[in-house]
């Protein structure tokens, strides 16, 4: 394994219902990455085609509007299939730059869409997926639940790594199962720009010993359609719809980059992989400190998708 790794954490903002010209904008930025010297970089949550913050889909309780329904389309029509062709051009662009590329999209099957983690390796491969299990609020409305059979851990040279979303990581169990992976950079990319957000990824970086990568988007309200703006959704909701937060935390819960807030911006920064035993010395959540005569986590990977064929 090699000793170091130079990562990159992109805060950016999606051109928002726009899944082409994303991921140009993507295709734009991990070169720049690449140039830096970045072997790993990674987007936040729901970055294609955008993370749709204030809208309400015309819903309430037994209520759906016409209007709702052709927002819901257009976030459809924009989000992507993996694998798939815009999946493949992903892929293309992390094998342009030879880096492990991490995305936060949104995932379509069936009539479907899943708030999703893809990674891909330098080679372009298709090395995996996350889905979110479990939307928060009203994110319920739009995406439908992960199960457990996207729950990767990544092997590269330079440690696994695992992506866990946004409020996903306020599952301890969720956190227990990626800490039993042995995943050294601990993705988190979210759409959580609160303060509190970094106690939770401090928390989690001493809790696994591992380093966390935050990753949030720099969203302003004029960046939003111009049909949805002049319909009055997003009225009452500041210039600012999120203002960022993402940081770099090392095993032992500082900070190696502070959060980046009210900006668009890369955070760069080499990871020195060895700092992972000195918290480890001390404190091993799945070693000398996990108790397995007394706690054990069963994990269902198997996918759940419905259908089961049976044959004479």
């Amino acid at each position: 394994m090699t000793e170091s790794v130079k990562v990159a954490v992109v805060q950016a903002a999606p051109v928002l219902f726009n899944k082409d010209a994303t991921i140009d904008k993507i295709a734009e930025l991990v070169p720049k990455a690449a140039a830096k010297g970045a072997q790993l970089v990674l987007f936040p949550e729901s970055f294609i085609p955008c993370y749709p913050r204030g809208m309400s889909f015309g819903a309430n309780v037994g209520k759906r509007t016409e209007e709702g329904r052709k927002d819901f389309r257009r976030y459809y029509e924009n989000s992507i299939d993996v694998p798939g062709p815009d999946s493949d051009r992903l892929g293309q662009i992390a094998a342009d730059s030879n880096v492990y590329l991490v995305v936060g999209v949104m995932e379509r099957e069936y009539g479907t869409l899943y708030c999703c983690v893809v990674f891909y390796g330098p080679d372009g491969t298709l090395l995996g997926k996350h889905r979110k299990l479990m939307p928060t609020g009203s994110e319920r409305l739009i995406w439908g639940r992960g199960d457990g059979s996207t729950m990767p851990a990544i092997k590269t040279p330079f440690g696994t790594m695992g992506a866990v979303i946004c409020w996903e990581n306020y599952m301890p169990m969720l956190r227990a199962a990626m800490y039993g992976k042995d995943v050294a950079i601990y993705l988190a990319p979210t759409a959580d720009s609160r303060d509190t957000w970094q106690s939770t990824i401090q928390h989690i970086a001493i809790e696994g010993r591992c380093f966390v990568l935050g990753c949030n988007q720099f969203v302003t309200k004029d960046m939003y359609p111009k049909d949805i703006l002049e319909r009055g959704e997003l009225d009452g909701e500041p210039d600012i719809m999120c203002r960022g937060g993402s940081a770099i935390i090392d095993p032992l819960g500082r900070y190696v980059c502070e959060p980046l807030y009210n900006k668009e911006g890369m955070l760069i920064a080499e990871l020195d992989m060895g700092i992972r035993a000195e918290g480890q010395y001390d404190f091993d959540v799945c070693g000398h400190y996990a108790r397995n005569d007394i706690f054990t986590l069963v994990v269902d990977e198997r996918a759940k998708t419905g259908f089961e064929t049976i044959e004479d």
